[in-house]
């Protein structure tokens, strides 16, 4: 059984059997946080793009705390290597193989700059843990490739963002909760600033109704186990 605690925003934590993945740890400056940088445990920091708000600044810290490996986009772990921790540099349509499982890095409709300024391609995260794959797609806008992941391999669990403005919006939420094919959504990216409030049981409700999923909607700190 693999627990997944909304950390805030987009960051989350995965753990199973002793081990700990963080994605997205934007914990330091996040008004939607729960826990600092200083108080979790990582054994792997998966990124799925560049922006202030995914936690590149954080995942260099917690990773030289705990001795974790950072795997993003190969700019984006490029740049981390040099602050010296471990990173590994997939690029999109890449896989990364651990001791506790995989992550392959997917394709995301959204721009994305590295800490010192480099453009590069986003990413949603294909993450194998304890027998359970998550998708998290990431900040994207809604396209069809968003099927595409469960073609390979069924998704039990999709973190979709719903918040608008700089993602998809809750409506858009719908129709990705169709095309990537989970057994559960979690919804992320939204409430942590005013551009990307959002009625989030009117997107379990529309959901549900479509019969797309199950939307299991936690608040920042909360868990819930698949």
């Amino acid at each position: 059984m693999m627990e997944i605690r909304w950390l805030g925003h987009s960051a989350f934590a995965l753990t199973h059997d002793g081990t700990t993945v963080l994605v997205d740890p934007f914990l330091t400056g996040n008004p939607k946080g729960v826990v600092s940088a200083e108080e979790v445990e990582a054994d792997a920091i998966l990124l799925t793009h560049g922006h202030q708000d995914h936690g590149p600044e954080d995942a260099v810290a917690i990773a030289k705390r705990t001795g974790a490996t950072i795997q993003a986009i190969t700019e984006i772990a490029g740049e981390l290597g040099e602050e010296g921790v471990t990173t590994i540099d997939t690029n999109v349509g890449g896989t990364a193989t651990y001791d506790w499982g995989s992550c392959r890095l997917t394709p995301a409709f959204h721009t994305s700059t590295t800490p010192k300024g480099t453009v590069t391609p986003a990413a949603g995260l294909v993450i194998e843990l304890g027998g359970v794959r998550v998708y998290h797609l990431g900040d994207t806008a809604l396209f069809s490739d968003l099927a595409l992941p469960s073609q390979r391999d069924p998704i039990d669990v999709a973190i979709i963002p719903i918040g608008g403005h700089y993602t998809m919006d809750r409506t858009d939420a719908v129709v990705a909760a169709k095309l990537v094919g989970a057994k559960v959504v979690i919804p992320c990216h939204y409430g942590t600033f005013p551009p990307i409030e959002t009625d989030v049981a009117a997107y379990k409700s529309e959901v549900e109704a479509a019969g797309h999923a199950e939307v299991v909607v936690l608040e920042p700190g909360e868990s819930w186990s698949a």
